[in-house]
């Protein structure tokens, strides 16, 4: 089976074909674009779906190229419903209904955060993994029970990427800022005491980020090794006691922010405490990528017909926890 997935949720347009054999995926090509506003600056919705309606056709191509295959070979066709960013979730909905439509291939609409969960399922080889999803849409701890993937803790305000991002953005870096502060704190040893607010499993980073605010006019590398040992402390405590009281001997990152070397440092140290494997999803498919939709979008398709193009959506708040799976 090939299947072609389309990601828009927010920065990035992506397009990726996987080809299914069996029950193991082969990623045949991932190409993507990502918008990049001004220093200082975040996401402008429609700044970013012109960005996405201005590259669709390119990256749609050079996916199709470099899988060497043709929009005819394709047996399926999903995209990103949400949650996401309205203005571009539908642009990557309507490229998606066009190809449908116009070639008669099946579509299927994908939640964007269980695609970070089950591509990296697929390309770290973890089975049944208690799974901490952070990105600057989420910031979840959840486990598989009972059909659905169920929420042992997350963010109260801010997600940990957009902690990330709004700091960032406060001293002049670009979003996505989270490279840059990693980059940064690795230049200081010295930690200035910060808010650290963590209830039973839920994290709270509004406070931080404030706080955070007033050390960078002193000094910024400081203040991005604090803001980094403070929230990843935050993390690692709600992710210990998710893997006391679930038991789960798996320990899964997933999202853009998996992507921080110090944040997979202090989680490795958690699962070797309690005995647990660690699994991190490669740093190339760590952020937003078409590859998480198609894939799936082909785990969907082998229990569920295809949706009827009349009945295709998109939605900005779509909890993944309220999504039945059966494959």
């Amino acid at each position: 089976m090939l299947g072609l997935g389309i990601e828009s949720t927010a920065h990035t347009f992506s397009c990726a074909v996987i080809e299914k054999k069996g029950k193991k995926g082969k990623i045949l090509s991932d190409i993507k674009k990502i918008y990049r506003p001004e220093n200082g600056e975040g996401i402008h919705p429609r700044e970013a779906s012109r960005h996405h309606i201005e590259y669709s056709s390119s990256v749609l191509s050079e996916c199709l190229q470099d899988a060497k295959i043709s929009i005819k070979d394709l047996d399926i066709i999903s995209y990103a419903a949400g949650p996401g960013l309205g203005p571009c979730l539908r642009v990557g909905a309507v490229v998606a209904r066009s190809l449908a439509s116009f070639y008669d291939i099946p579509i299927y609409p994908v939640n964007h955060a269980i695609g970070h969960i089950e591509l990296g399922k697929l390309l770290t080889g973890a089975k049944n993994p208690l799974v901490l999803l952070v990105s600057g849409g989420h910031t979840m701890l959840l486990a598989f029970s009972d059909k659905q993937w169920r929420v042992f803790g997350e963010t109260l305000d801010i997600t940990l990427g957009q902690l990330l991002d709004q700091f960032g953005r406060s001293i002049g870096f670009a979003s996505p800022c989270g490279k840059n502060i990693e980059d940064l704190a690795v230049t200081s040893t010295n930690y200035v005491s910060l808010p650290y607010s963590v209830k039973g499993n839920d994290v709270s980073f509004s406070g931080l980020l404030s706080a955070t605010k007033s050390i960078a006019k002193k000094s910024k590398k400081d203040a991005c090794y604090s803001l980094q040992e403070t929230a990843f402390a935050m993390i690692a405590e709600s992710v210990e006691r998710a893997l006391s009281f679930t038991g789960k001997k798996e320990l899964m990152i997933v999202g853009g922010v998996a992507a921080n070397k110090r944040l997979s440092e202090m989680l490795k140290d958690v699962c070797k405490r309690h005995r647990s494997k660690f699994f991190v999803v490669p740093l190339k498919f760590a952020g937003d990528c078409g590859s998480q939709i198609c894939w799936t979008g082909i785990l969907e398709s082998g229990v569920k017909p295809s949706t009827s193009l009349k009945d295709t959506f998109v939605t900005q708040s779509w909890r993944l926890d309220s999504v039945k799976i059966n494959y």
